[in-house]
């Protein structure tokens, strides 16, 4: 008789349950057909309004990505603190883009208004084509010669 002992195999590592993996694949699918549709429909009928389908895309991504995170990064199942020291960071870095995105608007439409150089290409008519000839010479900084 020999002394090596034989490997033993364990029936719980061997089975592997693919229920997971195809409710994953059908969930991501059916969002993805529904956005798909959403932009047929828009293309054709130019219904719902784009803004409104912006907004229906950025929920349905953000839903698609936060399903990613939970299934595939295994976050669905782990401990809420786990969860939440990475949905509080992602929470903070959305209200950071929409932050300077608004205080980029502010300070564009501030220099429209008060900026002389700003005001004046704004107000400055333009001819139309084929008509009286628009001034020659374009508006200077105040301060330029």
């Amino acid at each position: 008789m020999s002394n090596q002992a034989t490997p033993t195999h364990d029936n719980a590592h061997t089975t592997f349950d693919t229920k997971p993996i195809w409710r994953t694949f059908w969930v991501l699918l059916g969002i993805t057909l529904v956005e798909l549709a959403l932009a047929t429909i828009h293309l054709k009928t130019q219904f719902p309004p784009k803004y409104v389908l912006n907004g229906v895309y950025l929920i349905l991504t953000c839903a698609k990505a936060f399903y990613i995170i939970a299934e595939f990064m295994h976050l669905g199942h782990e401990l809420k603190n786990l969860v939440m020291t990475l949905a509080l960071p992602a929470c903070l870095f959305i209200w950071f883009i929409i932050a300077f995105v608004s205080d980029g608007n502010s300070y564009r439409e501030l220099r429209n208004r008060y900026d002389p150089y700003q005001v004046q290409q704004n107000n400055t008519k333009i001819a139309p084509a084929g008509g009286e000839e628009a001034p020659a010479t374009p508006a200077q900084k105040p301060g330029e010669q």
